[in-house]
């Protein structure tokens, strides 16, 4: 850390595993910056505060039950936690501004500003009443922050009926995703997201800032529009992770024996498998996975987390287990930055969320996409159609599908054209968060606006 400035940041992330990964490792960035850190936090997937002993943690009571911390209805949960936590959140800020007012002498800290979640929608009016400027952290590529607002104009419009030829035809409304993913969003959320949808617009515009975990050279064109649109400062400071792994943020343990097991594996032989943090697969899609990998006959890792990653199935049945683990390993949690920086790793089977899809980027790890929900969906077609750096599965989770999607990239002359462009793009995004790079003067333009205040 430099030396203190005086000057103390509150954090206060979602606590999705998905979210508290880019608040935290921005909070380190911040700490090595010379800000003092305190993080506010909900009882639910609280981070654990023993890994960032340089850090304060603050925890508030988030009113929810056991039942709904287990709801598969994602922004269910976000709007339960935005009706509970605010009360809890006004008292603790409140205080937090108070004692900082009251302190004297050399422990007296300015509280600079609030840095919180686009998620949160209570958070902009309630640091206006107190006068502390807010800005928002958005997890998402900025090409899905500014599209995905379209979304309530289009909930009753003609991707609810698509003919099967239009299906994949580009939607204009949302580029590059295709009409089947549109009528793929519309089908999953339910209608209280629009109105959700409306209060983030609305607050982020009348924020101090909006940060993204993303650099010019993944996003110019949207990070240019989302300028012009929003008219608040916009900060795209670049994958973090290299300077800050994610893995003291994980709410998970991960199995740091799959490490040894990489070490006695060829060079870019394994496939590594993961579905992030909230992804549910079915037991069927779990057995096709299970025989695509093995018929593949390369040695691959696979995450599964056990308590709730299947529906419908806790086990591989035996048999199907004996013959995997004859060519791979199976672990409930991965130290993810760990393993894409192995010289093992030849692919990535990924849901392709935001945090992963630029740390496989980073690492120069293609992809094999298989993408679920939200974001995940448009970052699929990023990968695998503008920067050609994956193959996409397009929803076919079958062992032949997934057993041709390996083979063709891990042993294919298609897969050695895709690891070059690959590479390519990592140099290019690597660029960018060193001295003078895109993702590093923004970085510091956001410092300076945020000592401004």
């Amino acid at each position: 850390m430099e030396k203190s400035n005086g000057l103390r940041v509150i954090l206060f992330p979602l606590p999705i595993q998905g979210c508290i990964n880019p608040m935290i490792q921005l909070a380190k960035i911040l700490h090595s910056r010379g800000f003092s850190i305190t993080v506010i936090h909900t009882r639910f997937n609280a981070p654990r505060a023993s890994s960032h002993p340089l850090f304060t943690f603050l925890q508030i009571p988030d009113g929810l039950s056991e039942a709904e911390t287990r709801t598969p209805d994602i922004t269910l949960l976000i709007l339960l936690l935005n009706q509970r936590c605010e009360s809890p959140f006004r008292y603790c800020l409140t205080k937090l501004l108070q004692s900082a007012d009251s302190e004297t002498g050399e422990e007296k800290q300015r509280i600079s500003c609030l840095i919180d979640d686009s998620g949160w929608i209570f958070t902009q009016p309630l640091a206006k009443s107190l006068n502390l400027p807010r800005l928002a952290l958005n997890p998402t590529k900025p090409s899905f922050f500014r599209g995905h607002f379209v979304l309530p104009q289009l909930r009753h419009g003609r991707y609810r009926q698509l003919q099967d030829s239009e299906k994949e035809d580009l939607a204009p409304e949302f580029p590059p995703l295709r009409k089947k993913d549109i009528s793929r969003f519309l089908d999953v959320e339910t209608e209280i997201l629009d109105p959700y949808l409306g209060k983030i617009y609305e607050t982020v515009k009348a924020s101090s800032g909006l940060i993204f975990m993303s650099c010019e050279e993944l996003d110019q064109d949207s990070l240019t529009q989302t300028r012009q649109e929003f008219q608040v400062p916009i900060y795209a400071i670049g994958p973090s992770h290299n300077q800050f792994p994610a893995s003291s943020s994980s709410l998970l343990t991960p199995d740091e024996t799959c490490i040894p097991w990489l070490n006695k594996q060829e060079d870019k032989s394994v496939i590594y498998v993961s579905f992030g943090s909230l992804v549910t697969i079915s037991e069927s899609e779990l057995l096709e996975i299970s025989w695509g990998l093995r018929n593949s006959n390369q040695p691959f890792l696979w995450v599964i987390r056990v308590v709730d990653s299947v529906n419908g199935a806790k086990l591989i049945p035996e048999e199907i287990m004996r013959r995997l683990n004859e060519k791979g390993k199976i672990v409930e949690w991965a130290p993810q930055q760990e393993v894409l920086k192995h010289r093992a790793i030849g692919g990535f089977l990924t849901h392709s969320g935001w945090n992963s899809t630029v740390e496989s980027v980073c690492e120069g790890v293609p992809m094999i996409c298989l993408p679920y929900f939200w974001d995940q969906m448009l970052n699929a077609r990023f990968v695998c159609e503008i920067w050609m750096v994956g193959l996409h599965l397009e929803g076919r989770v079958e062992r032949n599908e997934i057993e041709r999607a390996i083979r063709r990239l891990l042993l294919e002359t298609e897969g050695e054209a895709i690891r070059e462009r690959m590479e390519l793009l990592k140099e290019k995004v690597g660029r960018s968060v060193k001295e003078n790079g895109s993702a590093y003067r923004s970085l510091g333009h956001l410092v300076d606006h945020i000592s401004s205040f």
